[in-house]
C-alpha cells in the first residue's frame, strides 16, 4: 500500500493542476470602436435629440458606463488617433496636427503591439490615417481591413475573416457595413483565443455617403446633411449590434472590454450650411450643448461620445462624471492583460479600479491639451483655455457651454492653471504653450463661439470653404504625412 502512495500523490497533483488550468480565466478580449467627427449630442442615450436611432450603442452604454466627460486628445483626426494608439500625448513624439510628419509615431510602440507580443490576435478595420495602410501591420496589427470608402482598400483578410495577401481589395459592401462584417468574422475565427479589434468607422465624417437603406430610416423634414449623419450613425449602430450579438453567441460578452469613443467633435463650419452633395462642410452631426466645434479646444472640439462596457466586471447602468481621456484606453488595456510598462511609456490611467468602484477618486489630477496655437487644462470643474493671446477660464460644473469667461473674476485660479499648463507643455516636442500663430479660421471660431461676436459675411464665406484642419501653420518647415 505504501508503494502506491507516490503514484496516488502524483495522480492527485496532476488532477489538481489540470483543474486549475481548466479553471484559469481566459485573457479578456478588447474591442475599441472609434467614430469620426461624431458630435457629443449624437447618441440616443445622451437624451439631447430624439431624431437619433442608436439602440445598440445605447444598450452598450446601459450595460456599462456612459462617460459624461470623456475626451479625445485633439480636435482633429491624425493627432487624436496617434495618441489613442500609443497611449501617450501625441505632441511628446511630434504629431501635433494633421500636417506633421509621422516619423515620431513610427518610432513609438502601440498598445496593439504590446497585446500582440503576449499572444493576442490583433486587427484593424476602417480609417487608419497614421501612414500607409499597407504598413498597418508594422504597428502591431496582424489583420488589416482598412475600408473607409467605396474604393478598393488595403486588406490582408476578406469579409469572412479569411487570410489573403496584403493588397488592394475591392469594396463589396458599404464601408461601415464592410468593417462590421469583417470584425464579426474575426470574432468567429478567434472565439477561443484572446483578441483585440480596433474598429475605426469613417462615420459620420464627410464625404456623406449613407446608402438608401439607412437614409430611409429617417423620413420627414430635416436638413439633408443631418439625415446623412443620422443614417451613417445608424450604420455604425447596426455594426455595434452585430459585434455584441456575435460576442453573445459565443459566450464572450463577459470576457470582452469594449470602448466606444469619438475622435473629435463635429465640424459645424459655424453656419451648419446644408450644402448639396456630401462633400466638405458640416457633417450633419451636432455638439449640443457644448460650445465650439472641430478645430477648437473648446468643449465642442474634443469632448466626445465615450462609452465603456465590460459586463460582469464593470457594474452596469453607470453615468460617470469624472473627466477621462482616450489616452486611458492603452493604460487600461495593458492593466487588463497584465502587461508591464515602464514610467514614461503611457500618459493615461487604468480606468478599471475607478469604473468598478474600487476607487472613488478622480482618475486624473488634470487633463491637458495642446494643438498648434491652442492649449487647455481641465482640473476638476475648472478649465483654462488659450487661443493665441486670448485666455478664458470656465467653471464647467455650472457652465459646460463655456459662455462665461471668469478669468478676470478669478485671476488667481487662472494663474495657477496657467502655470500647470506651462509646466506640462514644456515637456512636449517642441516645448511651449503654442507652436505657431492662430490661423484666420480659428480667429473666426473664437470670435463667434467664445467672444460672442456676430459672424461677418466675409468670415462666414471663408469658414464655409476652409477646414481648420488644413489651416495649420507650417512653422517654416515641411509638415508632411505619408500618403495613405
Amino acid at each position: 500500500m505504501k508503494a502506491l502512495r507516490p503514484v496516488i500523490t502524483i495522480l492527485v497533483g496532476s488532477l489538481l493542476a489540470a483543474h486549475a488550468f481548466a479553471a484559469a480565466p481566459a485573457k479578456p478580449n478588447l474591442i475599441v470602436i472609434y467614430t469620426d467627427d461624431h458630435g457629443y449630442a449624437d447618441l440616443g442615450i445622451q437624451g439631447i435629440y430624439t431624431d437619433l436611432k442608436t439602440p445598440h450603442i445605447d444598450a452598450l452604454a446601459r450595460s456599462g458606463v456612459l462617460a459624461k466627460h470623456g475626451y479625445s486628445t485633439a480636435p482633429q483626426c491624425v493627432p487624436s488617433r496617434a495618441g489613442l494608439m500609443v497611449g501617450k500625448f501625441q505632441a511628446r513624439f511630434g504629431v501635433e496636427s494633421n500636417g506633421d510628419t509621422l516619423e515620431g509615431f513610427d518610432r513609438e510602440t502601440t498598445f496593439a503591439t504590446r497585446l500582440q507580443k503576449i499572444g493576442y490576435a490583433t486587427a484593424q478595420f476602417g480609417k487608419w490615417h497614421l501612414g500607409p495602410t499597407a504598413e498597418i501591420t508594422q504597428h502591431g496589427f496582424k489583420h488589416v481591413f482598412s475600408q473607409n470608402n467605396g474604393s478598393s482598400f488595403s486588406a490582408n483578410i476578406t469579409l469572412d475573416g479569411q487570410d489573403r495577401p496584403m493588397g488592394n481589395l475591392p469594396a463589396e459592401l458599404y464601408h461601415v457595413d464592410g468593417c462590421s462584417r469583417a470584425a464579426a468574422s474575426l470574432i468567429e475565427r478567434y472565439k477561443s483565443d484572446p483578441f483585440f479589434l480596433y474598429v475605426a468607422y469613417r462615420a459620420p465624417h464627410v464625404p456623406l455617403d449613407a446608402p438608401k437603406k439607412y437614409l430611409d430610416r429617417f423620413p420627414g423634414e430635416m436638413p439633408q446633411r443631418r439625415r446623412q449623419a443620422l443614417a451613417m450613425l445608424s450604420a455604425v449602430d447596426d455594426g455595434v449590434g452585430l459585434l455584441t450579438t456575435t460576442l453573445k453567441k459565443h459566450g464572450l460578452t463577459e470576457n470582452t472590454l469594449i470602448f466606444l469613443i469619438g475622435d473629435n467633435g463635429a465640424p459645424l463650419k459655424i453656419t451648419k450650411l446644408d450644402a448639396p452633395g456630401g462633400g466638405p462642410g458640416w457633417d450633419g452631426s451636432l455638439n449640443t450643448p457644448l460650445n465650439g466645434e472641430k478645430g477648437m479646444l473648446a468643449e465642442g472640439g474634443m469632448h466626445t461620445p465615450f462609452v465603456v462596457a465590460w459586463p460582469g466586471t464593470i457594474p452596469a447602468g453607470q453615468t460617470y462624471l469624472h473627466p477621462i481621456s482616450a489616452l486611458d484606453v492603452a493604460a487600461t488595456a495593458c492593466a487588463m492583460a497584465n502587461i508591464s510598462t515602464q514610467p514614461g511609456d503611457l500618459d493615461g490611467v487604468n480606468l478599471l479600479p475607478h469604473l468598478t468602484g474600487k476607487l472613488t477618486t478622480a482618475p486624473h489630477d488634470a487633463l491637458y491639451w495642446r494643438w498648434v496655437a491652442q492649449a487647455a487644462i481641465r482640473e476638476g470643474n475648472w478649465k483654462l483655455l488659450r487661443g493665441g493671446d486670448r485666455e478664458y477660464l470656465y467653471d464647467l460644473g455650472t457652465d459646460l457651454e463655456e459662455k462665461h469667461n471668469l478669468a478676470a473674476k478669478h485671476p488667481d485660479i487662472a494663474a495657477r492653471l496657467r502655470a500647470k499648463l506651462t509646466t506640462w507643455s514644456n515637456g512636449l516636442k517642441p516645448p511651449g504653450l503654442a507652436t505657431g500663430p492662430m490661423a484666420p479660421t480659428w480667429h473666426n471660431y473664437y470670435d463667434f463661439y467664445l467672444d460672442g461676436k456676430p459672424l461677418s459675411a466675409a468670415a462666414a464665406a471663408a469658414t464655409a470653404e476652409d477646414d481648420a484642419a488644413k489651416s495649420a501653420p507650417t512653422k517654416g518647415k515641411a509638415r508632411k504625412q505619408k500618403k495613405q
